[in-house]
């Protein structure tokens, strides 16, 4: 399709110049955009593959189909996914009368989880929460933020008790808007999905179809899988005057040896490694390529130097979010200001359920 340039030559040399030193101070505002509700996905589209994909390059931009992959990309550029598998985490429960929501954050052990619960002054440490018939969780210890501590008893297998418990954890944007309901249970799941413990979907993973990733190994495209258990932290707000004072939630996440090996050998060759969402870039930047098993809160922002990885795709993200902020250091925040610009001009739907885009700088 016929590109659109996406802004002047002096903007993108800007943006360079921009990305090659860290930057000092960085307002929460200049990630500000806004959007109209109608652009918000409350469904995926169907099928998968036949959302719309924005391409964005130093170039300009190009509106594609997600389809369209396989005839964008080169022969030996590595495609790298998240394997994770999403927990229904989403948790309502009684303290006596008291009602109490939970979404698990991150797991801390076999049975044994960081939860963020919104009404988290009720709880005490050694507090007892009935989340559903044979599954109690014990309060350990409170931390700052609404974080909870919380070590679970059930009567069969804990995964297994928290799939009939839970609801899967959509975000807010959209839980606001309509039930979660039996759709969701598929919809906010990757076909590739393997190894439970994320509470909220690596969304440019759910527009692949086994179709579509058929068609890109037909064409060359290798494919390589990495695991970073997505944690709710991703939905939370920025709430610092500066994105220096932000801190990020730990996230685990394993890089298996073999497959550093094989990307490091990518990049000696010249080939492209591309993350398939955030979650993956994030975890390829924070390893350096190298095997990596454990936690990370790695916050990328306009003025990090990219190691790892060669381009993203990536969803439409919420304004003044850390990954508007990740996909900003990247691009460039004009360049990416404009991509959006262009995104919601065009009726592009954005977040989870929303459309994706391809950026290749």
């Amino acid at each position: 399709m016929r590109r659109r340039p996406s802004c002047s030559a002096a903007s993108r040399s800007a943006d360079r110049a921009a990305r090659r030193r860290h930057p000092q101070r960085v307002r929460l505002s200049d990630f500000d955009f806004a959007l109209p509700e109608d652009r918000i996905a409350l469904r995926p589209a169907r099928p998968r593959d036949s959302a719309r994909l924005l391409e964005v390059t130093p170039l300009g931009l190009a509106d594609h189909l997600v389809s369209d992959l396989p005839r964008l990309l080169r022969p030996g550029d590595v495609l790298v996914f998240n394997d994770t598998r999403v927990l229904p985490a989403q948790l309502a429960g009684l303290r006596g009368t008291a009602v109490i929501e939970a979404t698990l954050h991150l797991r801390l052990g076999p049975a044994e989880w960081l939860a963020l619960v919104r009404n988290a002054r009720r709880l005490k440490p050694g507090d007892r929460v009935t989340f559903g018939p044979g599954l109690l969780g014990t309060v350990i210890e409170k931390q700052p933020g609404g974080a909870v501590h919380l070590r679970f008893e059930s009567a069969g297998p804990l995964d297994a008790a928290l799939e009939q418990a839970g609801t899967m954890p959509l975000p807010p944007y959209i839980a606001r808007r309509r039930p979660v309901d039996a759709a969701d249970r598929e919809d906010y799941q990757t076909v590739y999905a393997r190894k439970p413990g994320a509470v909220a979907a690596p969304t440019a993973g759910l527009h692949f179809t086994g179709r579509l990733l058929a068609a890109l190994d037909a064409a060359g495209v290798r494919r390589e899988t990495v695991t970073l258990h997505v944690g709710a932290g991703t939905f939370l707000p920025v709430r610092a005057e500066t994105v220096e004072q932000h801190r990020m939630h730990a996230e685990w996440g394993s890089l298996p040896a073999d497959v550093a090996s094989r990307l490091r050998a990518a990049r000696r060759e010249g080939r492209r490694i591309i993350a398939v969402g955030t979650t993956s870039l994030r975890l390829l930047e924070a390893s350096n390529l190298q095997p990596f098993e454990g936690t990370t809160d790695i916050f990328i922002t306009p003025g990090y130097t990219f190691r790892a990885v060669d381009g993203l795709m990536t969803n439409f993200h919420l304004p003044r979010s850390t990954l508007f902020m990740l996909v900003s250091a990247l691009m460039g925040l004009q360049t990416m200001r404009a991509a959006y610009a262009h995104a919601i001009e065009r009726g592009y739907r954005f977040y989870s359920y929303g459309d994706s885009s391809l950026l290749l700088p």
